[in-house]
C-alpha cells in the first residue's frame, strides 16, 4: 500500500503554476475544503490542501465524505476568479472532467451526474464538492474539494459500503502512487478551469463521459421524485429525464440524490 508521508505530498507541488504551486500536506484533518478557504482569506489562493485522514470531509447537501488513512485522496484547493455567476454551474462539470482524466482509467471511469466519479458497474470512486463565494454577479472564488477511494480494498470497507463504493486500484488492476495522481489532478484542474474562463463550456466533453445517460433513474429533490429514463444533459448541465410527466430537466442544485432506479 502506498502512503506518502506529508512531506512526499509537496513532490507534486508546481512551482509558478496558478494551481499547487504549493501542497499542505496534512497526517489528519477535519475538513480539506474548510483548510483551502481558511488559506484563501489569508491571501494564498491556489494552495492545494491534502490529508492522509480526513475526519469531517463532506459531500453535497452535507452529507459525510470518509478517508481512512492512507487509503485515499482528500484534496482541497481554493483559486480565484472573477467568472461570470451564471457560468458556475459549469465547475463541478469541469472538475469531474479532470478528475476523471487524472485517473488514467479510460472508459472503465465514468461521470455520474452531478457529481461522483464511478466504476463500470456504477460502485462509486469518488465524489467533487465545490463551493463558491458569489460577489455581485461574478464568483470571487471557488474552492474544490475531490475526494478519491485508491487502495481500499473491498475487504477492509464498512459492510454498508461494499455494494456501492469501489477503490481506483481495484478498477486499474494495480496500486495507485497517490503523489503522482495528485499532481496530474492539480494540472488538469488548472486546464480545466482557465478553459471555463475563457468561455469554453464543459458539456459536450461531460457528456461523452456521462455514466448516467442511457440509464433508468430515481432523482430526488427537495420537493418530489422524478423517476424515468436519463436521456441527455442540457446545454446549461441539467439532467434531462424522460418520465411520466414528459422530458423534465433537473439542476443540479435541487438535486438530494440520483440513483439507480429499482425495477418494479
Amino acid at each position: 500500500m502506498n502512503q506518502p508521508s506529508t512531506s512526499r505530498w509537496a513532490d507534486a507541488a508546481r512551482p509558478g503554476a496558478r494551481i499547487g504551486h504549493e501542497v499542505e500536506g496534512h497526517a489528519t484533518i477535519g475538513s480539506t475544503n474548510d483548510r483551502a478557504r481558511a488559506l484563501l482569506a489569508a491571501g494564498r489562493d491556489g494552495v492545494a490542501v491534502v490529508a492522509d485522514e480526513q475526519t469531517a470531509g463532506r459531500g453535497r447537501h452535507g452529507r459525510s465524505w470518509l478517508t481512512p488513512p492512507g487509503r485515499g485522496l482528500a484534496l482541497s484547493v481554493g483559486v480565484r476568479t472573477a467568472l461570470a455567476a451564471r457560468d458556475g454551474w459549469q465547475l463541478a462539470l469541469a472538475a469531474g472532467l479532470a478528475a476523471r482524466d487524472a485517473c488514467h482509467a479510460g472508459e472503465a471511469i465514468g461521470l455520474k451526474w452531478p457529481n461522483d466519479l464511478v466504476a463500470e458497474d456504477g460502485r462509486k470512486v469518488g465524489g467533487i464538492l465545490v463551493e463558491t463565494t458569489v460577489e455581485g454577479d461574478r464568483i470571487a472564488s471557488v474552492v474544490f474539494g475531490i475526494g478519491l477511494n485508491l487502495d481500499w480494498p473491498a475487504a477492509e470497507m464498512p459492510a454498508d459500503l461494499v455494494a456501492t463504493a469501489a477503490s481506483l486500484g481495484e478498477v486499474l488492476g494495480r496500486p495507485v502512487d497517490r503523489v503522482e495522481l495528485l499532481g496530474r489532478l492539480l494540472a488538469a484542474l488548472q486546464v480545466e478551469l482557465a478553459a471555463v474562463e475563457r468561455g469554453r463550456s464543459p458539456v459536450e466533453r461531460y457528456r461523452a463521459a456521462c455514466a448516467t445517460l442511457g440509464r433508468d433513474v430515481r432523482v430526488e429533490t427537495a420537493g418530489r421524485v422524478v423517476e424515468g429514463r436519463a436521456v441527455g444533459i442540457g446545454e446549461h448541465g441539467a439532467l434531462l429525464v424522460e418520465s411520466a410527466e414528459g422530458t423534465v430537466a433537473l439542476d443540479a442544485g435541487e438535486v438530494v440524490r440520483t440513483r439507480a432506479a429499482v425495477p418494479a
